[in-house]
């Protein structure tokens, strides 16, 4: 009987549950484990009713995914297929490891962190990938949106688009409104860290960093407009620059809009986004942490959030001796996504993902011994259930450039 363990409650973690459960076919038996199992017996309450499923298909557990031998335990007594990481990127490793211990197949959404500072790598993921081929087992990193699609675009872009892929812009634009004056569309200390930190791109074989925010252009998105976009370094820029044949340069951008970011200026100036332990009544508080306590949970605004989102990839290359551009693209409304599972869409755009790379391993597609990166593998069977599962994707042949 295929099974999947799934690790974490959040908002991503809602959504995997739910796709799940729109496929019993592959996935017959759930288990949803996290620290706080109140949030996952919620979910599974939602779930039973919405999809009338019999008692036993989705199963609750308690479990501290920093703790691998703990991990390790509830993993053996469940048996799953696949273990997909919806935790905090800080738990990465002791997932991979109880992975490790107990035969298990592993997914993931985002690269590790340290927790102690913000810095986006996956070497130390990579590092694994001689004890899982050993170990005969698959660790699929990053099957997100972005990470995640993005490396599948680039993969399906160089499979049957180009002889080689130049130069790659990722765009992500959310278009969305919460009604909040500050609020982060998902886990506020991971996007906080992420914002403030050092901007990077890839050019010519080396990473060239940047000032915070410093680098602006504008976009014009189908379905959202003209939005401001900024540089940001993200992970999969790491990977796509290894993968990509013939790559020279690739940039990642976001939207942000000026009261999003009043808001984070304020904050940084007066130390509520650092990472960086304070005494506070006799107590080690961190400030980006408390900071997240007293935020909305991402989680709850799906009833709240209008409008869309629109993420993609642009390409230049060459194309039997001839420069090509190329525009793939996703527009999502947050609306239609709280309808279906009662996820605003940027959950929604990570969570659907995950459970169709989880589905492709489990069937076989793509299941091999190692720690892979999506664009490593075959995207034609992951576009086919974008397009299947919530995601389709827009194929632009004359699109207008970054710069």
């Amino acid at each position: 009987m295929p099974k999947a363990l799934i690790i974490g409650a959040g908002g991503v973690a809602g959504v995997i549950l739910h796709k799940c459960c729109q496929v019993p076919e592959v996935f017959e038996q759930i288990l949803m484990a996290s620290r706080t199992k109140s949030k996952c017996d919620s979910l599974k309450a939602d779930v039973d009713a919405r999809y009338g499923l019999e008692d036993g298909v989705v199963a609750t557990a308690r479990v501290d995914a920093d703790d691998a031998a703990e991990l390790a335990g509830l993993i053996e007594s469940f048996r799953p297929g696949i273990v997909i990481n919806a935790a905090l990127p800080y738990q990465d490793l002791s997932i991979m490891d109880a992975c490790l211990r107990t035969g298990a197949d592993y997914l993931d959404t985002a690269n590790y962190e340290p927790p102690e500072t913000a810095k986006f790598e996956y070497k130390w993921q990579w590092a694994y990938r001689e004890r899982f081929e050993r170990a005969g087992i698959t660790a699929i990193l990053g099957c997100g949106f972005d990470p995640g699609v993005t490396g599948v675009f680039s993969a399906y872009a160089q499979k049957h688009h180009f002889d080689e892929i130049h130069r790659l812009d990722i765009l992500d634009a959310n278009g969305g409104d919460h009604g909040y004056p500050f609020a982060t569309n998902f886990n506020p200390e991971i996007n906080i860290r992420e914002i403030t930190a050092p901007g990077s791109y890839f050019e010519d074989g080396r990473f060239i960093e940047t000032e915070a925010m410093s680098v602006k252009r504008e976009y014009d998105f189908a379905q959202i407009g003209v939005k401001d976009i900024y540089l940001l370094h993200h992970e999969e820029m790491e990977s796509l620059a290894l993968n990509l044949k013939g790559i020279r340069k690739i940039r990642f951008w976001m939207t942000f809009s000026s009261s999003y970011l009043n808001h984070l200026t304020v904050l940084q100036n007066v130390g509520m986004t650092s990472i960086e332990p304070i005494d506070f009544e006799g107590k080690k508080i961190i400030p980006l942490q408390f900071l997240k306590a007293v935020l909305p949970d991402p989680a709850s605004l799906g009833p709240r959030t209008k409008g869309k989102t629109n993420i993609g990839c642009i390409y230049q290359g060459v194309k039997d001796g001839k420069p090509k551009n190329y525009y793939l693209y996703n527009v999502c409304d947050h609306q239609e996504c709280y309808r279906e599972v009662g996820s605003q869409a940027i959950s929604y755009t990570t969570g659907v993902p995950a459970m169709i790379g989880a589905m492709l391993v489990l069937t076989g597609k793509w299941k091999k011994p190692g720690v892979f990166n999506v664009e490593e593998l075959d995207p034609d069977p992951f576009m086919d259930a974008l397009n299947k599962y919530g995601l389709p994707w827009t194929e632009d042949f004359n699109p207008v450039l970054v710069d």
